[in-house]
């Protein structure tokens, strides 16, 4: 177990921009930083990292915390997990208590399952470079390949031995269970006999974005023809190829630095890249480009360059691919090598500087790819040509930017030369289809026969959506507190003397308080308590704070509180951040800040908080009288008079009159 001490540490330690700046492409939103959700699509940021309270909120799934909770929702990380994570990230050392038998016990079955894998990793990365077979042939491979050893350690190449059950063995005697093994798919079961899946193969581990082992891919080096060149490991509940990326892991920060992806086909393409100085470079895990792993590199870059060699089912595939890649709303270049080169030979046969130029001179925008590679297909065949250019304007159909549609029909036009009008009459009609395709599949889906434009009449009757004034309230007013707690204010209080004529008066007086002492003060005056539990417990956490402590830290006080106070406290915490979203000051709009007013925002909350259990009061009155026909009439009107006049009362405080709450 985790020491308090290591955790306190850890939360000091850590900044929540720079941990989520590794998985998220942020920008700078005044004080703050936005950016698009990794929790959903979405094309306008949702996204809201504030650095001086250390938290973060994503406005568009509700979802919001600390950094330890990002790698929570985000890696689905234990909190323990989160926790070794973030110490590892800043060179934390981790002390632990002893961890008893029973919390073992407890450990998840995905946890198990990275356990085994990360074992995996290790086991055969040991066994390339310390037995005679795997240096003689997994090390030696990898040599010729032009990997240093750096390289080979850093991305955690190793070799599975070229026996039936070597690994199998080894790990079951560490104490691996064989149903882990089974599960992740390094050992094949077979009724009472085990098999390791990758036996006689150099090993890549695929990581995810935080760097955990999720699965691994093993390429045969012998030419046995029943064998697949390359075996990549099975769907898993931790491994899920279509949403993984070969390379994400290290390729993160210099693709969100360069504003560029660059996408590979194979494991060494990436590697070589890398080695070569091109960082920025992940691959598709030998599996078919899929929208989840676009999406996954839209949360670093906008900007993605396939690079592909010459061959023609490349070619094709990279087309293909393309038009994924604008539908999910990106920019996308295509980058060819010379034939006979791939992206792996070409980075060992140039410098780094070679690279880079032969990457900006050469790739080319998908428009001009297509045009290049398809009108050697078409020459002089105009049918060929028709439906070339059909292509073409089908994939430009795929973006969600009208504009950029717009400036592609133009550069389309120009290159294909053929009529402009006649392009945007062709994308109009595929874009029209597109749309009826869809409206067609969701009445399939509804099973509707609704038609267009036709009025239907709502026969059920629709409930207005009644607010829960006390939630707001309370809700309010620890926001109020959150924010506002320690700052000093002047209130105006009422006192109340007897003046020459025996009349008592009311005199206002001007009083300075911390904002926490006049809710506190004001709500023991009413004898008020919060009705709902949990603003209860955190109202009475944050007074017994303000009292206790001289300075106030919400990133600390966000540690001790519960899961759900901890996404409540967020909650609030964020909501003043949402507006700025909007850059409202670029359409002048400026919002006024509660800042400006804070006596006036703190005493109209507390005096709606009144008014509402005034109403609430008589209410309850009103009710028991038409239960109790024994409630004396004239002391009941007198009772209610008396809360009227101090509703006026209140009322003429704040300047304004409000409706009843009922």
């Amino acid at each position: 177990m985790i020491t308090r001490e290591t955790i306190d540490k850890v939360f000091e330690t850590a900044r929540v921009e720079e941990v989520i700046g590794d998985f998220v492409q942020l920008k700078r939103a005044g004080s703050n930083f936005k950016g698009l959700s990794p929790f959903s699509e979405e094309r306008t940021p949702s996204f809201m990292v504030s650095p001086v309270k250390q938290i973060w909120k994503d406005f568009s799934t509700g979802k919001g915390g600390s950094a330890v909770t990002f790698l929570m929702e985000h890696e689905h990380f234990t909190y323990p997990e989160a926790i070794r994570f973030l110490a590892k990230k800043y060179n934390i050392e981790i002390e632990e208590t002893e961890v008893s038998n029973e919390d073992k016990a407890i450990a998840s079955e995905k946890e198990s399952m990275y356990l085994v894998s990360e074992f995996a990793k290790t086991y055969f990365q040991e066994t390339m470079l310390n037995s005679e077979e795997g240096k003689a042939i997994g090390l030696s491979y990898f040599k010729e390949r032009g990997f240093t050893t750096d390289t080979i350690a850093k991305f955690g190449l190793g070799y599975s031995p070229e026996t039936w059950d070597a690994f199998t063995k080894e790990a079951l005697s560490k104490g691996y269970q064989l149903d882990y093994l089974d599960k992740v798919g390094l050992t094949i079961v077979k009724e009472d006999k085990q098999f390791d899946r990758f036996k006689g193969r150099v090993m890549f581990p695929i990581q995810s974005m935080s760097g955990r082992v999720l699965g691994f891919g093993g390429r045969i080096l012998t030419n046995d023809k029943k064998a697949a060149k390359y075996l990549n490991s099975p769907e898993s509940d931790i491994y899920h190829k279509s949403k993984v990326l070969y390379g994400i892991f290290h390729a993160k920060q210099a693709i969100a630095k360069q504003n560029n992806c660059y996408l590979v086909e194979g494991y060494t393409d990436v590697i070589q890249m890398h080695q070569a100085g091109i960082e920025n470079v992940v691959a598709s895990s030998g599996t078919a480009l899929t929208p989840d792993q676009i999406r996954l590199i839209n949360r670093l870059t906008k900007n993605i360059t396939v690079l592909f060699d010459g061959d023609a089912a490349g070619l094709r595939a990279s087309i293909r691919g393309i038009d994924l890649i604008l539908e999910e709303g990106m920019n996308v270049k295509v980058c060819t090598f010379p034939e006979g080169d791939d992206p792996d030979s070409f980075a060992r046969k140039n410098s780094y500087d070679d690279l880079v130029a032969y990457l900006e001179n050469n790739a080319k925008d998908f428009i001009q790819f297509k045009a290049s590679i398809l009108m050697d297909e078409a020459k002089n065949d105009p049918i060929k040509k028709a439906d070339l250019i059909r292509d073409m304007v089908v994939s430009i159909s795929k973006i969600p930017d009208r504009i950029k549609r717009e400036i592609y029909i133009q550069e389309c036009s120009r290159i294909m030369d053929i009529s402009e009008q006649v392009l945007l009459n062709t994308l109009a009609q595929i874009v029209k289809k597109d749309i009826l395709e869809a409206g067609k599949k969701q009445k399939n889906t509804e099973n509707t026969e609704q038609k267009a434009f036709e009025v239907v009449k709502n026969d059920t009757q629709v409930v207005a959506h009644k607010v829960d004034v006390i939630y707001e309230l309370e809700r309010k007013l620890i926001e109020i507190l959150l924010i506002y707690g320690t700052v000093d204010a002047e209130f105006e209080d009422v006192i109340l003397k007897t003046n020459d004529t025996g009349e008592t008066i009311e005199i206002p007086e001007k009083n300075n308080y911390k904002v926490f002492q006049r809710i506190y003060l004001s709500l023991q005056e009413d004898e008020i308590e919060l009705a709902n539990p949990i603003f209860k417990d955190i109202y009475s956490t944050l007074i017994e704070k303000y009292n206790q402590e001289e300075s106030f830290s919400q990133e600390q006080f966000l540690q001790q509180l519960s899961e759900e106070q901890s996404q409540i406290v967020t909650d609030i915490l964020m909501n003043e951040e949402k507006e700025s979203l909007h850059n409202w000051e670029t359409k002048h709009i400026y919002v006024k800040q509660k800042e400006q007013s804070i006596s006036q925002y703190v005493s109209e909350t507390i005096i709606s908080f009144r008014e509402y259990l005034i109403n609430k009061v008589i209410a309850d009155l009103m009710n028991d009288f038409s239960t109790n026909e024994e409630i004396d009439v004239e002391e009941l009107k007198a009772n209610i008079n008396d809360y009227n006049k101090l509703k006026v009362m209140l009322t003429n405080k704040i300047g304004r009159i409000r409706s009843t709450y009922y």
